[in-house]
């Protein structure tokens, strides 16, 4: 990274006040005009205004991602910028205004900014810093306080637009090379570290005046500690400025630790001259290494000298790029992740080549049988980009990158990325990313053109697709080796491009399982056919060395010994694996449940699914009922079809049956065959889905000698259309649901919203209507209630699914009628139609307050107004609430006997449920 002629210079003046968390700053921005465009207003960058108030960019991201913390954020805690005024260099005011987004300004300048001039802006205004609960950045409890993104920034101007980007808390705001020149006085209680090119101090009257030169830098990074933290670490090619110092290594472990990662990084990046750098534990939080490293230090199957490395490497080659490389950090972030990813991968090949995935792991007796013992620790950049991909939720390299799910942006698409390097280096039969890098991180404009112009360069094969598809769309790879025919000089053979994306695809012959030769085959739009000399090989394999990202590699392998051979055989594994393509793994676990009836139910689960999601899924259940005495369990098999380019990205078809007890001595059989459609909007960021349920629902329930069921066994036609937004701020869902059986039908609409206002006021509504087309049944069992479904087609995980009374009964599933008063008998059910609607709205945190009203109609009886109200505990939303009842057609239930029988409460118990309670921000 060489000096640019024409850069931007910036000159700030700012006095940390320590009582306000305040900076009162004046600002001069010189802006040259590099572009070949007249421009007549100039952008700045105010992300700390981001923090302002509940409808800014970053609060929005925050609420998509399940985080509710600055929409509920005290206004203490809360940042903000203060415009005092900006004006020219002939101190004449400018206009301005914020943009709807808060946190770029809009200036018009009083005279058109001609290319190749400059323009002088004066802004004085004040900072109000953030609690670093948010985003990491502003001040903490104990005074410390950490500046990144602080002051106004020029917005560069880009191929004839400009880059208009709202702070996302993604770290990746575009600057250009900039010399500042800071006068920052802070209390002299307060120890500074920063990276600054030169550095001096004076104090007066109890403040430190620092004067800061940073010569060539993008970003001004600042940290006030009352006890200093940070180390200086000098190595032959790098200067470390961090506070990563763990306390588990010894002052001579992390210097050579250190001096390691600053060898690897001056043989990848051969920078001339010590490179200074500064790296926090901040830094590390948003960018940290995903996998078993992040289980607690007791259970770390890793040496802490190595982690150490990988920490220390991965967060310098993480600022350093931001800094050295010229790219657009949000349009262009596969750049930046190549580099990274493939050289984090590099450190591991170099310097720890056996390593594995599971690491220490991978040597206990128990473990060690597993394949995800055995596989390679690089191995799990494919995997964990192959997470994704199996779920049908990858995203292309070259999207935005605030349009990225989490999980893409923070894992999938980094580690596609760098495997796309390595992809290259195979295919070119030349290592040319280690070409590529130096030579591209020594480039005075290091950005996404520069780098692609290097791809092509150094490879002497054509790239193209590299660019048009692995970068430039989410299309999977996956190649097929098909119709082997070996002759005596001659083997034959067929690859089928499956998914029809235009890659190369590699070939190995094995013979004893060494590898002979590699081919490397272009240009299989549908499948080829190709002969290759025989030279007494044993087995061809497509993909062998893994560097690939396959969608699937199961159908890569043909022996050439004979038929028999192809086949795959069967694994048995305890506990679930990661998928080992040479086998067909079958896994079970022990299981266990609990209903009243059946008591503690003790079993195993038979199942195929690996650690990433496959098309066809079984489940086998056999469990052992400890109350009933009985054999009880399950089963189910499901087929999913994913679509890759279509808002209908799923087809689920299943059959799924069960055996268990609905009443005390009595079970059920249930078989149910389906079929669903799920569609979602182009932005996969948006919570919202639309799924078209259809399913047959065949019920077999054992007879009561005493009690007489009207239908022991029947079957209902079940088609439902739901749609709902998931949204933490703003709740919506309605559905659509028909039934038909052989003595009923009917019909029921169900709407739900909930609602948190700017005054952290939530609002919970939901309306329920039901109407019988016919009604040819003798008992309520298919009715409609109020209260508590009888669940007839096993929908609800009731814990005691036919209790009355008791605690079991009190168990509330919010449902048709949605009441949690359990009214007279006569009002319970409705064999006609009911019209329901449940409200409740906060009254301090988790207190609310709740109220339900309805209209239900029986045939041959009034219709009945109903209603209910208490206090709802609303602890952790659809996953543990109770309902304390008050006052409803009861009368003053809070008054009358044995009210703790009246308590109804919701809990789910379902460890799918739970995970996703924890996951849905990631996806």
């Amino acid at each position: 990274m060489q000096f640019a002629l024409g850069q931007n210079t910036q000159t700030i003046t700012a006095t940390l006040h320590e009582d306000a968390m305040a900076i009162n700053v004046q600002q001069n921005i010189v802006f040259h005009n590099q572009s070949t465009d007249t421009l007549n207003q100039l952008y700045l960058y105010d992300w700390n205004n981001a923090y302002s108030n509940k409808n800014t960019a970053l609060a929005k991201r925050f609420a998509e991602e399940f985080n509710r913390s600055l929409h509920l954020a005290r206004e203490e805690d809360r940042g903000n910028t203060k415009i005092i005024s900006i004006i020219d260099e002939t101190f004449k005011s400018l206009e301005w205004k914020r943009l709807a987004v808060d946190d770029i300004i809009k200036v018009q300048l009083k005279s058109p900014l001609y290319p190749g001039e400059t323009y002088v802006l004066n802004a004085m205004y004040t900072v109000k810093l953030p609690s670093e609960q948010f985003t990491g950045y502003g001040y903490d409890e104990d005074g410390r306080i950490i500046l990144e993104n602080w002051y106004l920034a020029p917005v560069p101007f880009e191929n004839g637009e400009w880059a208009l980007y709202s702070n996302m808390n993604l770290n990746d705001m575009f600057l250009r090379n900039t010399n500042y020149q800071i006068n920052f006085n802070y209390p002299e209680s307060y120890k500074l570290t920063t990276n600054a090119s030169k550095i001096e101090y004076s104090n007066t009257n109890g403040f430190t005046s620092a004067q800061i030169q940073y010569r060539d830098r993008k970003k001004v990074r600042l940290y006030f500690e009352k006890i200093k933290t940070f180390q200086t670490v000098q190595t032959d090619h790098f200067t470390f400025i961090t506070n990563i110092v763990p306390k588990n290594l010894s002052e001579v472990s992390i210097y050579l630790s250190i001096d390691k990662v600053s060898e690897f990084l001056h043989d990848h990046i051969k920078n001339s001259e010590n490179i200074q750098v500064m790296i926090s534990e901040e830094d590390y939080r948003k960018n940290p290494i995903y996998g078993l490293n992040q289980l607690p230090s007791f259970l770390r199957p890793f040496q802490d000298d190595f982690l150490y490395e990988l920490k220390i490497l991965k967060t310098t080659l993480n600022n350093y790029l931001l800094e050295a490389v010229d790219a657009d950090p949000r349009k262009d972030k596969w750049v930046f992740d190549a580099i990274e990813t493939y050289l984090m991968m590099q450190f591991i090949e170099e310097y720890y080549p056996d390593m594995k995935m599971a690491g220490n792991f991978s040597k206990i007796w128990g473990l060690r049988s597993f394949h995800f013992s055995e596989m390679d620790f690089n191995e799990q950049y494919n995997m964990y980009y192959m997470l994704m991909a199996r779920k049908n939720i990858d995203q292309p390299l070259s999207m935005q990158r605030d349009s990225l799910l989490k999980f893409n942006n923070n894992i999938a698409n980094k580690y596609k990325a760098g495997i796309g390097l390595q992809y290259l280096n195979k295919y070119t039969e030349e290592p040319i990313a280690d070409e590529i890098i130096p030579e591209f991180l020594a480039k005075q404009d290091a950005d996404k053109a520069a780098f692609e112009e290097l791809i092509i360069k150094k490879s002497d094969k054509n790239v193209d697709w590299f660019f048009d598809e692995y970068v430039g769309t989410r299309h999977k790879i996956d190649f097929k080796l098909k119709d082997v025919d070996a002759t005596e000089d001659s083997i034959y053979f067929t690859i089928k491009n499956i998914r029809n994306t235009n890659v190369p695809i590699s070939l190995f012959t094995l013979k004893n399982d060494s590898i002979q030769k590699t081919y490397w085959f272009t240009d299989i739009e549908d499948e080829k056919q190709f002969v290759i000399p025989n030279e007494g090989e044993d087995r061809l394999v497509l993909n062998y060395d893994k560097v690939i990202p396959e969608f699937n590699m199961r159908n890569n392998w043909k022996s050439l010994r004979g038929f028999l051979l192809n086949h795959k055989p069967l694994q048995f594994r305890l506990f679930q694996d990661a998928e080992d393509p040479h086998y067909n793994q079958i896994f079970f676990m022990p299981e266990f449940g609990y209903n009243y009836y059946d008591g503690i139910i003790l079993g195993a689960k038979l199942y195929n699914k690996t650690l990433l999601n496959k098309p066809f899924q079984y489940s086998i259940r056999p469990q052992y009922a400890t109350k009933s005495n009985t054999l009880v369990g399950g089963a189910s098999f499901k087929y999913r079809q994913f679509r890759e380019d279509s808002k209908l990205f799923l087809i689920n078809y299943g059959i799924g049956g069960s055996y268990y007890h609905y009443a005390p001595g009595l079970a059920y059989k249930s078989l149910t065959p389906s079929i669903s459609f799920t569609f979602r909007p182009d932005d996969f960021r948006s919570n919202e889905r639309q799924i078209l349920n259809l399913r047959a629902v065949n019920i077999h329930r054992e007879k009561d000698t005493i009690v007489q069921l009207e239908d022991p066994s029947y079957t209902v036609f079940n088609a439902r259309y739901l749609t709902y937004n998931n949204d933490i701020l703003n709740y919506r869902s309605f559905f659509l649901d028909a039934q038909a059986a052989s003595n009923f039908s009917k019909l029921s609409f169900n709407y739900e919203y909930r609602k948190l206002f700017d005054n952290n006021r939530q609002l919970n509504f939901r309306f329920f209507g039901g109407k019988f087309i016919h009604n040819n049944t003798n008992t309520n069992y298919f009715d409609f209630a109020l209260d508590r479904p009888t669940d007839y087609l096993f929908d609800y995980n009731y814990l005691g699914r036919s209790e009355s009374s008791g605690l079991y009964s009190q168990q509330l599933i919010i449902a048709e009628g949605g009441f949690k008063s359990k009214l007279p008998a006569q009002y319970q059910y409705s064999n006609d139609w009911i019209l329901t609607s449940n409200f409740s709205t906060s009254i301090y945190r988790w207190i609310e307050a709740y109220g339900d009203l309805g209209l239900i109609k029986n045939k041959g009886i009034p219709t009945k107004f109903v209603y209910d109200s208490g206090i709802r505990l609303n602890l952790v939303t659809d996953y543990f609430e109770l309902y304390l009842p008050v006052y409803s057609n009861n009368g003053w239930e809070i008054a009358q006997p044995e009210y703790a029988s009246r308590i109804r409460f919701i809990i789910t118990l379902s460890p799918r449920a739970l995970t996703g309670l924890f996951t849905r921000k990631w996806f």
